[in-house]
């Protein structure tokens, strides 16, 4: 294991997507990206509003220099910034780590670049970062995010009950999915399947 992994963005490249280091530079794709600003107003996620975007990715970049995530920007094929994505939850002892705070504008919903920007991750954390378990987290009441996070191939653990708050201080019950190290192959297969349909 190259611990220095853990401390890296690295770039992710596919056909549909590709994921590089979240800078401040992306502030404006993101604000685009946001449209109409619906996705912010959904009080289960933690989708930040036009105003506070340059708040969220500061706060990402200082979560990354103190080693507790790596925050990625997701641009599609005509490199317009269309989203965001983490590892968060970093645990190179074990190693583990989870995969959230993912938000795509309404053009890339429902595209392959969901399914491809999952398959990078994923294939990063099993393949380099040799992880033992990635784990998804998603609000009880976020049934798209928990439809999307069992479509992967991700299996539901459970449920924390009064776990965090959401971003209106409701208290939070989170749904906790995983994949492990041995459904890798099969998850990964399934993944390149759904992705090829899009071909």
């Amino acid at each position: 294991m190259n611990l220095a992994d853990w401390t890296k963005v690295p770039t992710l490249a596919g056909t549909h997507a590709r994921l590089e280091p979240l800078q401040m530079a992306h502030i404006d794709g993101l604000r685009g990206a946001l449209g109409d600003g619906t996705l912010s107003k959904l009080w289960y996620t933690q989708v930040p509003s036009a105003k506070t975007m340059t708040a969220y990715v500061q706060a990402a970049l200082q979560a990354q220099a103190e080693g507790k995530v790596l925050p990625f920007a997701v641009l599609n094929e005509a490199d317009e910034v269309v989203g965001t994505t983490r590892y968060y939850d970093l645990d190179a002892e074990v190693p583990r780590l989870s995969i959230g705070y993912t938000w795509y504008g309404e053009a890339a919903q429902r595209t392959g670049i969901n399914t491809e920007t999952k398959l990078m991750l994923l294939t990063h954390a099993f393949e380099r970062l040799e992880c033992l378990s990635v784990v998804f987290e998603t609000s009880w009441f976020n049934l798209t995010s928990r439809t999307a996070i069992a479509r992967l191939g991700a299996k539901q653990d459970g449920v924390l009950r009064n776990h965090k708050r959401h971003p209106d201080g409701t208290p939070r019950d989170t749904v906790i999915f995983s994949i492990i190290d041995a459904e890798w192959q099969g998850v990964k297969r399934h993944l390149q399947h759904r992705l090829d349909a899009h071909a």
